[in-house]
């Protein structure tokens, strides 16, 4: 299956929502894919996930550890965005899934990161608070093969609650160095 998408009409809601499909972007050449829950406006506007200031300090979080933002693959769960700013619907996450696990299989990454709840909750389908796994490094069944998934807080969490910055960076430390050995 191909990942990235042109078209798509699986979910109503998010047709009628969107601009634009927004596929992810990076070569993975570090060996990183990081999976982020959904694009939002400035992202459905730009037609690149994570270009907001979300997307700013996940730029600045990787560029501290000497990763370029090109040297990894950052991709959604669900590639058009949600009305309102809304976490997307189970169904929704289901009928995009095909095309994350393709886009993971092909890449086959050293690790996964997801970034928040919601992606974190789609790839390990039995989390309950972000903070009982945020840095784990937990073996889950991705796509063709078991995948080492490191859930990390989504960067947004940061701008909101600056106590979170230290565990941020030490999940994001903890991915690079998986990746780059």
């Amino acid at each position: 299956m191909n990942y990235t998408i042109d078209s798509c009409e699986r979910c109503d809601a998010l047709v009628e929502s969107r601009s634009r499909i927004v596929n992810g972007v990076g070569k993975a050449s570090l060996g990183a894919v990081f999976v982020g829950e959904a694009p939002g406006a400035q992202e459905d506007e730009q037609g690149e996930p994570f270009v907001g200031r979300s997307g700013d300090v996940l730029t600045e979080k990787l560029n501290e550890r000497g990763v370029a933002r090109d040297e990894v693959r950052i991709t959604n769960s669900v590639r058009c965005r949600p009305p309102d700013n809304r976490d997307p619907h189970v169904s929704e996450l289901e009928n995009c899934r095909p095309y994350l696990v393709a886009e993971i299989d092909a890449l086959d990454p050293d690790v996964i990161c997801t970034l928040g709840r919601v992606p974190t909750k789609n790839l390990l389908d039995c989390v309950g608070a972000m903070r009982e796994v945020v840095g784990e490094e937990l073996r889950v069944e991705v796509g063709a093969k078991e995948r080492l998934v490191v859930p990390c807080y989504h960067p947004a969490a940061m701008l909101y609650d600056r106590s979170k910055e230290d565990v941020i960076d030490e999940t994001l430390t903890r991915v690079v160095e998986i990746a780059r050995s």
